[in-house]
């Protein structure tokens, strides 16, 4: 059994195909992401080694995607001016700032706490300092959870130079507002999600149909054990931080996990799309 994010195919609809060293992706797309996907039929075609989207036996860790660059992908995958820009960026972006420097501020007073001369005993003002610094630290982590996943920027990988295929681009900060850019090189491993502050998520895991339902679908997954990097995301420095890996296994499924540091969730007005 898969977990509830496995994405069962219908085989009376058509997908787009890529096919990477002789295995080829096929999932669910995002139901608003649709609209910017052209009508093209892909070819099969060899992947050089210099691609990002590779395909390999042999597992990718976090310091293999650490050392790996943007300025390496940037020549095969050219993005599309921002066709999306998160309307609430200013926001999250003064919420950000407040949230950190209340907490600084809560950082800097607290010794004040025990220099002052009171009534308090020292007990109480270890209380009272204490709550003052866990208070403003969940407020801020709370604050960072919530808004790393906003996409403040999203462009369009165009299918002719990402394999025929329709990629996304999008742009999320940090707590302390750095950016991190995440290409998804597949848009249709993008799927709803249930967490809370985010809209799209990358899959989990998918299940291609069986050959006595769909042959042709059943016949396009990975050979077992295979590898393909799905989405990669970098640093402001154009370095990449992290992966999301699927591996093929028996009978067209597919497990993804995540190396490094990867954005895997998504907060995006898909009205305005």
């Amino acid at each position: 059994m898969f977990p509830p994010t496995s994405l069962r195919f219908a085989s009376h609809r058509v997908y787009r195909l890529a096919s990477f060293n002789s295995a080829v992706v096929c999932c669910k797309p995002p139901a608003r992401a649709l609209s910017w996907c052209p009508s093209c039929r892909p070819q099969k075609q060899l992947i050089q080694p210099t691609t990002v989207r590779r395909l390999s036996t042999s597992p990718v860790t976090a310091e293999d995607a650490a050392s790996s660059t943007m300025s390496s992908s940037s020549g095969n995958v050219q993005a599309e001016p921002a066709a999306y820009h998160g309307p609430l960026t200013q926001t999250f972006r003064r919420l950000k700032i407040f949230s950190l420097s209340s907490l600084g501020l809560s950082c800097i007073m607290t010794p004040f706490i025990f220099m002052v001369e009171s009534s308090l005993p020292f007990s109480a003002r270890i209380v009272l300092a204490a709550t003052a610094l866990s208070t403003s630290s969940m407020s801020t982590a709370l604050v960072g959870w919530s808004g790393a996943s906003y996409v403040v920027n999203l462009r369009r990988l165009p299918p002719a130079d990402n394999g025929c295929i329709e990629g996304i681009e999008m742009t999320t900060l940090t707590i302390t507002l750095k950016k991190l850019v995440t290409r998804v090189y597949d848009a249709d491993f993008l799927v709803g999600t249930k967490r809370p502050f985010a809209k799209w998520e990358l899959a989990q895991s998918i299940l291609l149909p069986p050959p006595k339902e769909d042959a042709l679908m059943a016949a396009k997954g990975g050979a077992p054990g295979e590898e393909e990097t799905i989405a990669e995301t970098f640093n402001s420095r154009g370095e990449i931080v992290g992966r999301w890996i699927v591996k093929w296994e028996s009978d067209g499924a597919g497990t993804c996990r995540g190396t490094g540091t990867v954005v895997r969730h998504f907060n995006v007005h898909e009205e305005l799309l």
